[in-house]
């Protein structure tokens, strides 16, 4: 009896201390167990031009008549949504460990052609918008966006479409002119202050939206006789009275294009959208723009809860032409000062970083960025990049930095973009090509198959890359020096229960490499290299790894 009550009350004893501990959450994985956060700060962005990345339907590629004689890399190559799910499938940029994609814009572009000094030129880029409402079908259909979001979501990639509220297309013989109440042909910007910033055409015959106007306008003629052609005018104007009468809004340009936008994130669940020329609209727009995209975000999130990939709000990046990280939150234009991260965006492009990559060895490049985003841009994020679509004065255009260019790139503090061909030494200067053409030649597909010297520059940075998508510490996490000879530095980063820390060492030689790793990792902590694969366990603060490689970049095994 007495050996029944004592095994009662032992039994009773535990199920209470199991029930206490069910309740405080006391078993719990380790936490570098705890699976990483994608972090928009952190981010690997891989930004494509759609139409010259990958090819994946040839009898989309003529359309609207667009088939007159171009310049060189000045009409549409055949690049599609088809073929950026095509290398999403193969794992093409798992492998390069991207996280997002960041797609120019895939709007319907306008029908004809336009010669601005440089040769017929069409709308491949997708900056030339005729209709904010449809996809333009050289880059595919309303049926592929849903697939190449739903792929791209099962792999664990966020999907940025490209935002463009402050003009239309070119006027062409095919295209006309929208109404003087919805855009201005003039005067060209000239650049000097503010106003002549913003009012103003970014070129001649690139007609401005009037996004200062807040009075109620007609649609314009010609879109209705467009969406009345293809039998949508009931389905728009439904869906326009239907935005209009939530929202309170006026219907004014810059609200229609918003809504137009809008739509792509509650019908599709796009994660985020670029946003072109932010600095040539009045930066209240763009607060009004957050708030328009955040709702849709919430409505989309709340309509398809299957699909809702992490608590991560909707991500805004703008393209504050030559910003860069060192003036902080504030742009100066001279005689004016804006604040763009100010209830507007997340991050913003870094048209800097190419500047500190030429000038700054890389500790103090990484120092600087570690004290700028932790301290006066601590909650908000920067986008670093070495080359672009538009931006014409790349770091390596010849790539003959590969190595330089993957190191600075995805080893540096903020968000990264790879621009197509960063990672596998796509050439930046195309023979005959004129201006930013030469940026924007056909992804070297074929290079990639078969040339040995360009799968191993694609190596290192699949590598690195990897590596980076795995540690959030990389890009968001507080940089700290270790050695200065050999260059070895860690980065660590706190969420919530996750924990994350790293050490990378550069410019190594092959063999024995002895890693100093106090505060970092303990002793006796296994620690992996992911660059070459190898285990070694800490002991008096240091690591060894013998490999023929000159990088090491660790982490506790898992």
């Amino acid at each position: 009896m007495k050996q029944t009550v004592i095994s009662v009350l032992i039994l009773g004893i535990m199920l209470l201390g199991c029930q206490n501990n069910s309740k405080q959450g006391v078993v719990e994985a380790p936490a570098h167990e705890v699976k990483a956060p994608f972090v928009w700060g952190a981010a690997t962005i891989y930004f494509l031009l759609t139409d010259r990345f990958n090819n994946g339907d040839p009898l989309n590629d003529v359309n609207f008549g667009r088939d007159q004689s171009t310049g060189v890399l000045r009409g549409f190559e055949g690049g599609d949504i088809k073929g950026v799910i095509q290398k999403i499938e193969e794992g093409y940029f798992t492998d390069l460990g991207v996280n997002a994609i960041w797609m120019t814009p895939i709007v319907e572009q306008i029908h004809g052609g336009t010669d601005e000094g440089t040769g017929v030129t069409y709308g491949f880029h997708g900056y030339w918008t005729k209709d904010w409402t449809n996809l333009d079908p050289n880059y595919g259909t309303k049926a592929d966006l849903h697939r190449l979001v739903e792929v791209a979501h099962s792999k664990g990639i966020r999907i940025v479409l490209d935002a463009v509220i402050n003009h239309t297309g070119p006027v062409t013989d095919k295209d006309s002119v929208w109404p003087d109440d919805w855009v201005r042909t003039g005067p060209a910007c000239d650049y000097t202050n503010f106003d002549n910033t913003v009012t103003c055409t970014l070129v001649e015959n690139l007609p401005d939206v009037k996004t200062e106007n807040s009075e109620n306008v007609e649609l314009p003629p010609q879109l209705i006789e467009k969406w009345k052609k293809e039998g949508r005018y009931d389905k728009e104007i439904s869906s326009l009275n239907t935005f209009f009468e939530k929202t309170g809004y006026p219907r004014a340009p810059r609200f229609y294009i918003m809504k137009w936008l809008s739509d792509y994130i509650t019908e599709f669940g796009i994660d985020g959208y670029r946003v072109d020329t932010v600095k040539h609209t009045e930066p209240y727009v763009w607060q009004e723009f957050k708030v328009v995209c955040d709702d849709a975000f919430s409505n989309f999130k709340l309509n398809n809860p299957d699909k809702v990939l992490d608590n991560n709000p909707f991500y805004l990046v703008g393209e504050v032409y030559n910003y860069g990280i060192s003036a902080g939150h504030a742009f100066d234009f001279g005689d004016k000062k804006v604040d763009y991260f100010d209830k507007a965006f997340h991050s913003l492009i870094n048209f800097e970083f190419k500047w500190d990559a030429l000038q700054l060895n890389k500790e103090s490049l990484f120092k600087k960025y570690d004290s700028l985003l932790h301290g006066n841009l601590n909650g908000y994020s920067v986008l670093n990049y070495l080359s672009s679509h538009d931006d014409g004065q790349p770091f390596d255009p010849k790539r003959e930095k590969t190595k330089e260019t993957a190191e600075f790139l995805l080893l540096s503090p903020g968000a990264a973009q790879i621009y197509y061909g960063d990672e596998s030494a796509r050439i930046l200067e195309v023979k005959d090509a004129v201006g930013d053409a030469n940026l924007r030649s056909f992804m070297n597909w074929e290079a990639i198959e078969s040339d040995s010297n360009t799968q191993e520059v694609l190596t290192r940075w699949q590598k690195l890359g990897k590596f980076r998508a795995a540690h959030p510490a990389v890009g968001a996490g507080k940089h700290k020096m270790l050695s200065g000879m050999p260059y070895v530095f860690a980065r660590t980063y706190e969420q919530g229960p996750f924990k994350d820390a790293v050490v990378i060492a550069l410019d190594l030689k092959p063999g024995v490499k002895d890693i100093p790793v106090t505060s970092i990792f303990s002793e006796g902590d296994t620690v992996r290299d992911a660059y070459s694969g190898q285990s070694s366990v800490v002991e008096n603060g240091k690591l060894s790894i013998n490999s023929e490689f000159d990088t090491v970049l660790l982490e506790l095994a898992r």
